[in-house]
Protein backbone atom coordinates (compact mmCIF):
# COMPACT_ATOMS: atom_id res chain seq x y z
CA UNK A 1 0.00 0.00 0.00
CA UNK A 2 2.87 2.76 0.91
CA UNK A 3 4.41 2.00 -2.40
CA UNK A 4 1.04 2.74 -3.98
CA UNK A 5 0.36 5.77 -1.81
CA UNK A 6 3.90 7.83 -2.42
CA UNK A 7 3.34 7.29 -6.20
CA UNK A 8 0.19 9.13 -6.27
CA UNK A 9 1.50 11.75 -3.58
CA UNK A 10 4.59 12.17 -6.58
CA UNK A 11 2.25 12.66 -9.07
CA UNK A 12 0.23 15.36 -7.84
CA UNK A 13 3.19 17.25 -6.44
CA UNK A 14 4.95 17.01 -9.53
CA UNK A 15 2.02 18.37 -11.05
CA UNK A 16 2.46 21.40 -8.84
CA UNK A 17 5.99 21.81 -9.02
CA UNK A 18 7.58 20.45 -12.29
CA UNK A 19 4.72 21.68 -14.44
CA UNK A 20 4.99 25.33 -13.14
CA UNK A 21 8.76 25.09 -13.63
CA UNK A 22 7.98 23.54 -17.46
CA UNK A 23 5.19 26.53 -17.66
CA UNK A 24 8.15 28.90 -16.99
CA UNK A 25 10.24 27.85 -19.08
CA UNK A 26 7.74 27.48 -22.13
CA UNK A 27 6.79 31.05 -21.59
CA UNK A 28 3.03 31.21 -21.80
CA UNK A 29 1.42 34.54 -22.60
CA UNK A 30 -1.82 35.74 -20.79
CA UNK A 31 -2.55 38.57 -23.51
CA UNK A 32 -2.27 36.65 -26.51
CA UNK A 33 -5.01 35.77 -28.60
CA UNK A 34 -5.48 32.08 -29.27
CA UNK A 35 -6.43 30.28 -32.63
CA UNK A 36 -9.39 29.41 -30.94
CA UNK A 37 -9.85 33.32 -31.06
CA UNK A 38 -8.65 34.30 -34.02
CA UNK A 39 -9.55 31.89 -35.94
CA UNK A 40 -12.87 30.25 -35.01
CA UNK A 41 -14.61 28.23 -38.05
CA UNK A 42 -17.68 26.84 -35.81
CA UNK A 43 -16.02 23.01 -37.23
CA UNK A 44 -12.38 22.87 -35.37
CA UNK A 45 -11.49 25.84 -33.80
CA UNK A 46 -14.61 26.69 -31.37
CA UNK A 47 -13.83 28.57 -28.10
CA UNK A 48 -15.01 26.02 -25.14
CA UNK A 49 -14.80 26.54 -21.37
CA UNK A 50 -11.60 25.06 -19.97
CA UNK A 51 -12.87 22.40 -17.51
CA UNK A 52 -14.97 20.88 -20.54
CA UNK A 53 -11.70 21.35 -22.30
CA UNK A 54 -9.53 19.19 -19.45
CA UNK A 55 -11.80 16.25 -19.95
CA UNK A 56 -12.52 16.07 -23.18
CA UNK A 57 -8.45 16.09 -23.56
CA UNK A 58 -8.46 13.11 -20.46
CA UNK A 59 -10.92 11.33 -22.21
CA UNK A 60 -8.99 11.53 -25.96
CA UNK A 61 -5.52 10.89 -24.95
CA UNK A 62 -6.85 7.94 -22.11
CA UNK A 63 -8.20 5.50 -24.43
CA UNK A 64 -6.58 1.50 -23.81
CA UNK A 65 -2.98 3.14 -22.60
CA UNK A 66 -3.46 3.44 -19.22
CA UNK A 67 -6.05 1.06 -18.55
CA UNK A 68 -4.88 -1.96 -20.39
CA UNK A 69 -0.96 -0.94 -20.68
CA UNK A 70 -0.53 -0.78 -17.64
CA UNK A 71 -2.21 -4.05 -16.59
CA UNK A 72 0.09 -5.42 -18.85
CA UNK A 73 2.61 -3.44 -17.69
CA UNK A 74 2.36 -5.04 -14.12
CA UNK A 75 3.73 -8.14 -15.69
CA UNK A 76 6.89 -7.08 -15.57
CA UNK A 77 6.95 -6.23 -11.40
CA UNK A 78 6.44 -3.49 -9.34
CA UNK A 79 9.24 -1.40 -11.45
CA UNK A 80 5.88 -0.28 -13.36
CA UNK A 81 5.23 2.18 -10.75
CA UNK A 82 8.00 4.14 -11.07
CA UNK A 83 8.00 4.33 -14.57
CA UNK A 84 4.05 6.08 -14.67
CA UNK A 85 5.57 8.34 -11.84
CA UNK A 86 8.68 9.12 -12.99
CA UNK A 87 7.02 8.34 -16.75
CA UNK A 88 4.53 11.27 -16.14
CA UNK A 89 6.05 13.99 -14.44
CA UNK A 90 9.32 14.32 -16.89
CA UNK A 91 8.17 12.97 -20.07
CA UNK A 92 5.02 12.53 -20.29
CA UNK A 93 3.49 15.99 -19.13
CA UNK A 94 6.44 17.48 -20.93
CA UNK A 95 5.42 16.21 -24.11
CA UNK A 96 1.84 16.77 -24.02
CA UNK A 97 2.38 20.07 -22.87
CA UNK A 98 4.83 21.19 -25.02
CA UNK A 99 2.57 19.36 -28.11
CA UNK A 100 -0.44 21.40 -27.18
CA UNK A 101 1.21 24.87 -26.24
CA UNK A 102 3.22 24.28 -29.65
CA UNK A 103 0.10 24.05 -32.03
CA UNK A 104 -1.20 27.23 -29.93
CA UNK A 105 1.38 29.10 -30.58
CA UNK A 106 1.73 27.88 -34.22
CA UNK A 107 -1.92 28.87 -35.32
CA UNK A 108 -3.44 25.67 -34.46
CA UNK A 109 -1.35 23.16 -36.92
CA UNK A 110 -1.61 19.52 -36.56
CA UNK A 111 1.52 17.66 -34.70
CA UNK A 112 3.57 16.98 -38.75
CA UNK A 113 3.69 20.61 -38.93
CA UNK A 114 4.72 21.25 -35.49
CA UNK A 115 7.68 19.08 -35.62
CA UNK A 116 8.67 19.72 -39.27
CA UNK A 117 8.92 23.66 -38.64
CA UNK A 118 11.16 22.81 -36.17
CA UNK A 119 13.03 19.77 -37.59
CA UNK A 120 12.86 20.71 -41.19
CA UNK A 121 10.61 19.60 -44.27
CA UNK A 122 12.20 16.08 -45.02
CA UNK A 123 10.55 15.37 -41.10
CA UNK A 124 7.45 16.70 -41.80
CA UNK A 125 7.00 14.38 -44.37
CA UNK A 126 7.97 11.85 -43.00
CA UNK A 127 6.35 12.17 -39.81
CA UNK A 128 2.34 12.95 -41.55
CA UNK A 129 2.85 9.39 -43.15
CA UNK A 130 3.80 8.49 -39.36
CA UNK A 131 1.40 10.09 -37.55
CA UNK A 132 -1.47 8.57 -40.44
CA UNK A 133 -0.03 5.10 -40.01
CA UNK A 134 -0.32 5.21 -35.97
CA UNK A 135 -3.89 6.73 -35.59
CA UNK A 136 -4.90 3.95 -38.54
CA UNK A 137 -3.40 1.36 -36.12
CA UNK A 138 -4.67 2.95 -33.08
CA UNK A 139 -8.40 3.52 -34.15
CA UNK A 140 -8.65 -0.08 -35.21
CA UNK A 141 -7.36 -1.13 -31.21
CA UNK A 142 -9.78 1.12 -30.09
CA UNK A 143 -12.98 0.03 -32.57
CA UNK A 144 -11.79 -4.05 -31.77
CA UNK A 145 -10.71 -3.26 -27.94
CA UNK A 146 -14.66 -1.83 -27.07
CA UNK A 147 -16.29 -3.94 -29.79
CA UNK A 148 -14.96 -7.00 -27.43
CA UNK A 149 -16.13 -6.18 -24.45
CA UNK A 150 -19.37 -5.11 -25.50
CA UNK A 151 -19.98 -8.59 -27.03
CA UNK A 152 -18.97 -9.94 -23.31
CA UNK A 153 -21.83 -7.35 -21.76
CA UNK A 154 -24.27 -8.13 -24.57
CA UNK A 155 -23.26 -10.81 -27.16
CA UNK A 156 -24.60 -9.53 -30.73
CA UNK A 157 -23.97 -11.15 -34.25
CA UNK A 158 -20.55 -11.98 -34.79
CA UNK A 159 -18.04 -13.66 -37.73
CA UNK A 160 -15.30 -16.12 -38.27
CA UNK A 161 -11.96 -15.17 -39.95
CA UNK A 162 -8.81 -16.49 -39.96
CA UNK A 163 -10.23 -18.89 -37.36
CA UNK A 164 -10.45 -15.31 -35.07
CA UNK A 165 -14.28 -14.66 -34.22
CA UNK A 166 -14.86 -10.41 -34.94
CA UNK A 167 -18.15 -9.08 -33.32
CA UNK A 168 -19.29 -7.38 -36.52
CA UNK A 169 -22.40 -5.89 -35.12
CA UNK A 170 -20.33 -4.08 -32.62
CA UNK A 171 -17.58 -3.04 -34.87
CA UNK A 172 -20.22 -1.53 -37.50
CA UNK A 173 -22.14 0.11 -34.45
CA UNK A 174 -18.92 1.73 -33.23
CA UNK A 175 -18.14 2.63 -37.03
CA UNK A 176 -20.89 4.53 -37.59
CA UNK A 177 -19.99 6.73 -34.47
CA UNK A 178 -16.78 7.54 -35.34
CA UNK A 179 -18.03 8.75 -38.89
CA UNK A 180 -20.48 10.72 -37.14
CA UNK A 181 -17.52 12.27 -34.37
CA UNK A 182 -15.07 12.67 -36.91
CA UNK A 183 -16.82 15.00 -39.30
CA UNK A 184 -19.13 16.90 -36.79
CA UNK A 185 -18.08 20.19 -35.48
CA UNK A 186 -16.10 19.82 -32.23
CA UNK A 187 -18.52 21.19 -29.90
CA UNK A 188 -21.36 19.11 -31.26
CA UNK A 189 -21.06 15.74 -30.31
CA UNK A 190 -17.02 15.48 -28.59
CA UNK A 191 -17.30 18.82 -26.59
CA UNK A 192 -20.76 18.01 -25.35
CA UNK A 193 -21.07 14.67 -24.52
CA UNK A 194 -16.85 13.72 -23.52
CA UNK A 195 -17.06 15.29 -20.76
CA UNK A 196 -19.47 13.26 -18.98
CA UNK A 197 -17.18 10.23 -20.39
CA UNK A 198 -14.41 11.68 -18.91
CA UNK A 199 -15.92 12.11 -15.42
CA UNK A 200 -17.09 8.17 -15.10
CA UNK A 201 -13.71 7.64 -16.31
CA UNK A 202 -12.18 9.02 -13.20
CA UNK A 203 -15.03 8.14 -10.96
CA UNK A 204 -15.10 4.67 -11.56
CA UNK A 205 -11.31 4.78 -11.66
CA UNK A 206 -11.71 6.70 -7.79
CA UNK A 207 -13.91 3.60 -6.56
CA UNK A 208 -11.51 0.52 -7.87
CA UNK A 209 -8.89 2.57 -5.83
CA UNK A 210 -11.10 2.72 -2.56
CA UNK A 211 -11.82 -0.71 -2.72
CA UNK A 212 -8.72 -1.76 -3.61
CA UNK A 213 -7.26 0.48 -0.41
CA UNK A 214 -9.85 -0.79 1.69
CA UNK A 215 -9.90 -4.42 1.22
CA UNK A 216 -6.59 -5.73 -0.09
CA UNK A 217 -4.38 -2.70 0.65
CA UNK A 218 -1.51 -5.50 2.55
CA UNK A 219 -1.60 -7.73 -0.44
CA UNK A 220 -0.12 -4.94 -3.29
CA UNK A 221 2.84 -5.07 -4.61
CA UNK A 222 5.99 -2.82 -2.99
CA UNK A 223 9.11 -1.84 -4.43
CA UNK A 224 10.66 -3.67 -1.48
CA UNK A 225 9.74 -6.93 -3.27
CA UNK A 226 12.45 -6.03 -5.72
CA UNK A 227 12.30 -4.77 -9.69
CA UNK A 228 13.45 -7.19 -10.68
CA UNK A 229 11.55 -8.38 -14.25
CA UNK A 230 8.54 -10.99 -13.20
CA UNK A 231 7.46 -11.11 -16.87
CA UNK A 232 7.58 -14.90 -17.73
CA UNK A 233 7.98 -14.90 -21.70
CA UNK A 234 11.28 -13.94 -21.70
CA UNK A 235 10.82 -10.75 -22.79
CA UNK A 236 13.51 -8.14 -21.17
CA UNK A 237 12.05 -5.53 -18.97
CA UNK A 238 14.08 -2.43 -21.08
CA UNK A 239 12.91 -1.89 -23.42
CA UNK A 240 9.45 -3.50 -23.30
CA UNK A 241 8.07 -2.45 -20.58
CA UNK A 242 8.94 1.42 -21.20
CA UNK A 243 6.42 1.01 -24.26
CA UNK A 244 4.02 -1.49 -22.90
CA UNK A 245 2.88 1.39 -20.61
CA UNK A 246 2.67 4.29 -23.10
CA UNK A 247 -0.40 6.16 -22.20
CA UNK A 248 -0.04 5.78 -18.47
CA UNK A 249 3.92 7.69 -18.91
CA UNK A 250 4.25 8.53 -22.27
CA UNK A 251 2.70 8.12 -25.71
CA UNK A 252 3.40 9.70 -29.22
CA UNK A 253 -0.72 9.69 -29.84
CA UNK A 254 -1.47 12.30 -27.27
CA UNK A 255 1.04 14.76 -29.32
CA UNK A 256 -1.69 14.53 -32.35
CA UNK A 257 -5.12 15.19 -29.66
CA UNK A 258 -3.42 17.94 -28.11
CA UNK A 259 -3.78 20.01 -31.18
CA UNK A 260 -7.51 19.28 -31.33
CA UNK A 261 -8.25 21.16 -28.24
CA UNK A 262 -5.41 23.56 -28.65
CA UNK A 263 -7.82 25.05 -30.98
CA UNK A 264 -10.67 25.66 -28.50
CA UNK A 265 -8.28 26.72 -25.68
CA UNK A 266 -9.00 30.91 -25.20
CA UNK A 267 -5.66 31.82 -22.98
CA UNK A 268 -1.86 30.08 -22.87
CA UNK A 269 -2.59 30.41 -19.09
CA UNK A 270 -4.79 27.26 -19.04
CA UNK A 271 -2.27 24.98 -20.90
CA UNK A 272 -0.32 23.42 -17.97
CA UNK A 273 -3.99 22.18 -16.59
CA UNK A 274 -4.78 20.70 -19.93
CA UNK A 275 -2.25 19.48 -21.03
CA UNK A 276 0.20 18.59 -18.46
CA UNK A 277 -2.65 18.08 -15.97
CA UNK A 278 -4.15 16.07 -18.05
CA UNK A 279 -1.66 13.62 -18.38
CA UNK A 280 -1.15 13.66 -14.67
CA UNK A 281 -4.53 12.07 -14.28
CA UNK A 282 -4.23 9.76 -17.25
CA UNK A 283 -0.98 8.58 -14.73
CA UNK A 284 -3.06 8.69 -11.24
CA UNK A 285 -5.80 6.17 -13.60
CA UNK A 286 -2.81 4.40 -14.71
CA UNK A 287 -1.47 3.88 -11.06
CA UNK A 288 -4.80 2.47 -9.85
CA UNK A 289 -5.44 0.00 -12.44
CA UNK A 290 -1.58 -1.23 -12.27
CA UNK A 291 -2.33 -1.98 -8.84
CA UNK A 292 -5.47 -3.76 -8.84
CA UNK A 293 -3.78 -5.92 -11.41
CA UNK A 294 -1.21 -6.67 -9.65
CA UNK A 295 -3.03 -6.74 -6.06
CA UNK A 296 -6.20 -8.87 -7.18
CA UNK A 297 -5.22 -12.46 -8.16
CA UNK A 298 -3.12 -12.42 -4.43
CA UNK A 299 -4.05 -15.46 -2.32
CA UNK A 300 -2.12 -14.98 0.83
CA UNK A 301 -3.46 -18.52 2.42
CA UNK A 302 -1.69 -20.06 -0.62
CA UNK A 303 0.85 -17.93 -0.48
CA UNK A 304 0.01 -16.81 -3.78
CA UNK A 305 1.45 -13.09 -4.67
CA UNK A 306 -0.32 -10.45 -6.29
CA UNK A 307 1.50 -10.56 -9.34
CA UNK A 308 2.19 -14.07 -9.91
CA UNK A 309 -1.57 -14.71 -9.38
CA UNK A 310 -1.76 -12.28 -12.24
CA UNK A 311 0.72 -14.51 -14.07
CA UNK A 312 -1.37 -17.46 -13.03
CA UNK A 313 -4.43 -16.28 -14.53
CA UNK A 314 -3.29 -15.23 -17.94
CA UNK A 315 -1.71 -18.51 -18.52
CA UNK A 316 -5.19 -19.98 -18.15
CA UNK A 317 -6.48 -18.08 -20.72
CA UNK A 318 -3.96 -18.25 -23.48
CA UNK A 319 -4.72 -16.02 -27.11
CA UNK A 320 -7.27 -13.83 -25.16
CA UNK A 321 -7.02 -10.31 -24.05
CA UNK A 322 -5.98 -10.49 -20.65
CA UNK A 323 -6.33 -6.87 -20.00
CA UNK A 324 -9.92 -6.78 -20.96
CA UNK A 325 -10.56 -9.80 -18.49
CA UNK A 326 -8.71 -8.28 -15.81
CA UNK A 327 -11.05 -5.38 -15.86
CA UNK A 328 -14.37 -7.27 -16.05
CA UNK A 329 -13.47 -9.46 -13.74
CA UNK A 330 -12.00 -7.17 -11.50
CA UNK A 331 -14.54 -4.28 -11.67
CA UNK A 332 -17.26 -6.71 -11.03
CA UNK A 333 -16.06 -8.31 -8.18
CA UNK A 334 -15.07 -5.22 -6.18
CA UNK A 335 -17.61 -3.11 -7.68
CA UNK A 336 -20.95 -5.47 -7.71
CA UNK A 337 -22.95 -5.64 -10.67
CA UNK A 338 -24.09 -2.31 -11.50
CA UNK A 339 -21.24 -0.67 -10.42
CA UNK A 340 -19.02 -3.17 -12.54
CA UNK A 341 -20.98 -2.62 -15.46
CA UNK A 342 -20.69 1.55 -14.68
CA UNK A 343 -16.69 0.54 -14.83
CA UNK A 344 -16.64 -1.67 -17.93
CA UNK A 345 -18.79 1.29 -19.81
CA UNK A 346 -16.30 3.76 -18.56
CA UNK A 347 -13.29 1.79 -19.93
CA UNK A 348 -15.75 1.33 -23.16
CA UNK A 349 -16.07 4.88 -23.87
CA UNK A 350 -11.98 5.62 -23.19
CA UNK A 351 -11.16 4.10 -26.24
CA UNK A 352 -14.10 4.68 -28.30
CA UNK A 353 -13.94 8.39 -27.30
CA UNK A 354 -10.10 8.35 -28.57
CA UNK A 355 -10.84 5.98 -31.45
CA UNK A 356 -12.92 8.88 -33.01
CA UNK A 357 -10.71 11.80 -32.24
CA UNK A 358 -7.57 9.81 -33.94
CA UNK A 359 -9.49 9.91 -36.76
CA UNK A 360 -10.48 13.33 -36.13
CA UNK A 361 -6.84 14.46 -36.05
CA UNK A 362 -6.22 11.99 -39.32
CA UNK A 363 -8.53 14.66 -41.23
CA UNK A 364 -6.70 17.73 -39.75
CA UNK A 365 -3.62 16.09 -40.84
CA UNK A 366 -4.69 15.32 -43.83
CA UNK A 367 -6.59 18.79 -44.45
CA UNK A 368 -3.57 20.62 -43.19
CA UNK A 369 -1.25 18.86 -45.33
CA UNK A 370 -3.63 19.80 -48.70
CA UNK A 371 -4.52 22.99 -47.24
CA UNK A 372 -8.73 22.13 -47.43
CA UNK A 373 -10.78 24.99 -45.77
CA UNK A 374 -13.10 22.49 -43.22
CA UNK A 375 -16.38 23.94 -42.96
CA UNK A 376 -17.97 22.56 -46.19
CA UNK A 377 -18.99 19.11 -44.65
CA UNK A 378 -18.76 17.53 -47.86
CA UNK A 379 -14.75 18.29 -47.77
CA UNK A 380 -14.73 16.49 -44.87
CA UNK A 381 -16.28 13.82 -46.14
CA UNK A 382 -13.94 13.16 -48.75
CA UNK A 383 -10.72 13.40 -46.65
CA UNK A 384 -12.51 11.07 -43.99
CA UNK A 385 -13.86 8.24 -46.28
CA UNK A 386 -10.13 6.91 -47.56
CA UNK A 387 -9.72 6.35 -43.48
CA UNK A 388 -12.73 4.96 -43.07
CA UNK A 389 -12.04 2.70 -45.50
CA UNK A 390 -8.27 2.11 -44.05
CA UNK A 391 -9.35 1.37 -40.46
CA UNK A 392 -12.05 -0.89 -41.03
CA UNK A 393 -9.52 -3.45 -43.65
CA UNK A 394 -7.71 -2.93 -40.57
CA UNK A 395 -10.27 -4.91 -38.41
CA UNK A 396 -9.67 -7.94 -39.37
CA UNK A 397 -6.01 -8.41 -38.89
CA UNK A 398 -5.12 -10.13 -35.37
CA UNK A 399 -5.76 -7.56 -32.47
CA UNK A 400 -2.02 -8.48 -30.96
CA UNK A 401 -0.21 -7.89 -34.20
CA UNK A 402 -1.72 -4.47 -34.57
CA UNK A 403 -1.10 -3.51 -30.95
CA UNK A 404 2.12 -4.76 -31.10
CA UNK A 405 3.53 -2.15 -34.09
CA UNK A 406 1.25 0.70 -32.99
CA UNK A 407 3.08 -0.16 -29.54
CA UNK A 408 6.55 1.33 -30.99
CA UNK A 409 5.07 3.10 -34.12
CA UNK A 410 3.88 5.11 -30.91
CA UNK A 411 6.43 5.81 -29.05
CA UNK A 412 8.85 6.56 -31.95
CA UNK A 413 6.46 9.22 -33.02
CA UNK A 414 6.62 10.91 -29.26
CA UNK A 415 10.70 10.62 -29.63
CA UNK A 416 10.10 13.02 -32.73
CA UNK A 417 8.01 15.35 -30.72
CA UNK A 418 10.54 15.97 -27.98
CA UNK A 419 12.95 16.40 -29.95
CA UNK A 420 10.95 19.12 -32.26
CA UNK A 421 10.65 20.79 -28.40
CA UNK A 422 13.59 20.49 -27.28
CA UNK A 423 14.88 22.59 -30.49
CA UNK A 424 11.72 25.16 -29.95
CA UNK A 425 12.93 25.40 -26.14
CA UNK A 426 16.68 25.93 -27.49
CA UNK A 427 15.80 28.62 -30.32
CA UNK A 428 13.70 30.27 -27.96
CA UNK A 429 16.11 30.90 -25.45
CA UNK A 430 18.95 31.56 -27.47
CA UNK A 431 16.57 34.31 -29.40
CA UNK A 432 15.14 36.36 -26.66
CA UNK A 433 18.31 36.32 -24.98
CA UNK A 434 16.53 34.73 -21.40
CA UNK A 435 19.30 34.25 -18.92
CA UNK A 436 16.11 32.86 -16.11
CA UNK A 437 15.94 29.39 -17.13
CA UNK A 438 18.91 28.72 -19.39
CA UNK A 439 19.39 25.23 -20.24
CA UNK A 440 15.94 24.98 -20.06
CA UNK A 441 15.58 22.84 -23.10
CA UNK A 442 17.19 20.26 -21.05
CA UNK A 443 13.37 19.60 -19.75
CA UNK A 444 12.83 17.56 -23.38
CA UNK A 445 16.41 16.71 -24.26
CA UNK A 446 16.58 14.12 -21.53
CA UNK A 447 13.04 12.41 -22.09
CA UNK A 448 13.86 12.60 -25.70
CA UNK A 449 17.56 10.66 -25.50
CA UNK A 450 15.35 8.26 -23.09
CA UNK A 451 12.88 7.44 -25.50
CA UNK A 452 15.83 7.07 -28.51
CA UNK A 453 16.80 4.70 -26.39
CA UNK A 454 13.89 2.69 -25.58
CA UNK A 455 12.79 3.13 -29.37
CA UNK A 456 15.81 1.93 -30.96
CA UNK A 457 16.11 -0.85 -29.10
CA UNK A 458 12.57 -2.10 -29.03
CA UNK A 459 12.53 -2.82 -32.74
CA UNK A 460 15.38 -5.23 -32.50
CA UNK A 461 14.45 -6.80 -29.13
CA UNK A 462 10.50 -7.54 -29.27
CA UNK A 463 8.97 -10.33 -31.03
CA UNK A 464 7.28 -8.28 -33.59
CA UNK A 465 11.07 -6.47 -34.90
CA UNK A 466 14.60 -8.42 -35.23
CA UNK A 467 13.88 -10.83 -32.33
CA UNK A 468 17.24 -10.14 -31.10
CA UNK A 469 15.78 -10.87 -27.30
CA UNK A 470 14.43 -14.73 -29.08
CA UNK A 471 18.39 -15.25 -30.33
CA UNK A 472 20.74 -13.96 -27.34
CA UNK A 473 21.28 -11.15 -28.63
CA UNK A 474 19.67 -8.39 -26.45
CA UNK A 475 23.15 -6.99 -25.95
CA UNK A 476 23.51 -6.12 -29.48
CA UNK A 477 20.29 -4.25 -29.83
CA UNK A 478 21.01 -1.99 -26.55
CA UNK A 479 24.65 -1.35 -28.36
CA UNK A 480 22.74 0.11 -31.41
CA UNK A 481 20.40 1.64 -29.17
CA UNK A 482 23.18 3.48 -27.74
CA UNK A 483 25.27 4.60 -30.53
CA UNK A 484 21.86 5.84 -32.10
CA UNK A 485 20.70 7.95 -29.23
CA UNK A 486 24.72 9.22 -28.83
CA UNK A 487 24.45 9.76 -32.64
CA UNK A 488 21.13 11.77 -32.42
CA UNK A 489 22.98 13.89 -29.32
CA UNK A 490 25.65 14.36 -31.54
CA UNK A 491 24.06 15.77 -34.21
CA UNK A 492 21.97 18.57 -31.52
CA UNK A 493 25.13 19.51 -30.26
CA UNK A 494 26.96 20.12 -33.57
CA UNK A 495 23.37 22.35 -34.61
CA UNK A 496 23.33 24.43 -31.46
CA UNK A 497 27.02 25.35 -31.77
CA UNK A 498 26.35 26.17 -35.24
CA UNK A 499 23.06 28.12 -34.76
CA UNK A 500 25.01 29.90 -31.66
CA UNK A 501 27.82 31.27 -34.53
CA UNK A 502 25.28 31.82 -37.07
CA UNK A 503 23.91 34.21 -34.31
Amino acid sequence: MLTFIIAIVLLVTGFFTYGVLVEKVFGIDANAKTPALTKTDGVDYVPMKPWRIFLVQFLNIAGLGPIFGAIMGIFFGPAAFLWIVFGTIFAGGVHDYLSGMLSIRKGGVSLPDIIGDELGNGIKLFMRILSLVLLILLTTTFLSGPATLLQGLAGLGTMQFSGRMIPIVWVLIIFGYYALATVLPVDKLIGRFYPIFGGILLFMGLGIMVVMLGWHGAEMPELTDGLHNRQTNGLPLFPMMFVSIACGAISGFHGTQSPIMARCVTNERQGRWIFYGAMVAEGILALIWAAAAGTFFADPEKGVYGIDGLQAFAAEHPGQNIAALVIDKVSRSWLGTVGGILAIIGVIAAPITSGDTALRSARLIVADFLKLDQRPIRTRLCIALPLFLCVFGMVFVDFNVVWRYFAWTNQTLAVFTLWAGTVFLFRQEHAAGNTSYRFGYIMALVPALFMTAVSASYIFIAPEGFRFAALGLSWLAYLIAAVVTLALLGIFIYWAKKYDTAR
